[in-house]
C-alpha cells in the first residue's frame, strides 16, 4: 500500500508531458551527483558510491530506450557512454573534480527538455 505522498508523487509523473519527466530524471541526476560531491568531501564513500550508481543506472536507463530510427539517438548514444565513463571513473577514484566537470551536461539537458515542455513539445 503506498503512502499519500508516494501516490501524489506517482500521480504527479503520470500527468507530466514526455518533456517534463525528462528533465525531472535529469534533475534527479543533478541531485545525485550533488550528494555524491557532498559524501566525497565528507568521507562518506558507501553513500558517495550509491548516489554515482543511481546516475548511472539513469543514464543507462536513458540509453537502452533510445530508438534508433531517430538520427539524434546516436548523439545521446555517445553522450551517455560518455557519461558513463566519467561516473565509473569519477566512482573508482571518488574523484570531485570529474563529477563536477559533468555536471553542466546533465543541467544542459535539463535545461533543454524544460524549455522543450515550456513549447508544448
Amino acid at each position: 500500500m503506498q503512502n499519500p505522498y508516494q501516490k501524489y508523487m506517482q500521480n504527479a509523473g503520470e500527468m507530466m508531458t514526455p518533456a517534463e519527466r525528462t528533465a525531472a530524471v535529469y534533475d534527479r541526476c543533478i541531485t545525485e551527483l550533488n550528494k555524491a560531491i557532498y559524501y566525497i568531501d565528507n568521507k562518506d564513500i558507501p553513500h558517495a558510491h550509491n548516489s554515482i550508481v543511481k546516475v548511472q543506472d539513469i543514464v543507462e536507463y536513458l540509453d537502452s530506450h533510445l530508438v534508433a530510427k531517430y538520427e539524434i539517438s546516436n548523439d545521446f548514444a555517445e553522450l551517455y557512454s560518455f557519461l558513463r565513463q566519467k561516473l565509473i571513473n569519477a566512482n573508482v577514484k571518488k574523484d570531485t573534480e570529474q563529477i563536477r566537470s559533468i555536471l553542466p551536461y546533465f543541467e544542459n539537458l535539463k535545461d533543454s527538455f524544460t524549455q522543450m515542455s515550456k513549447m508544448g513539445m
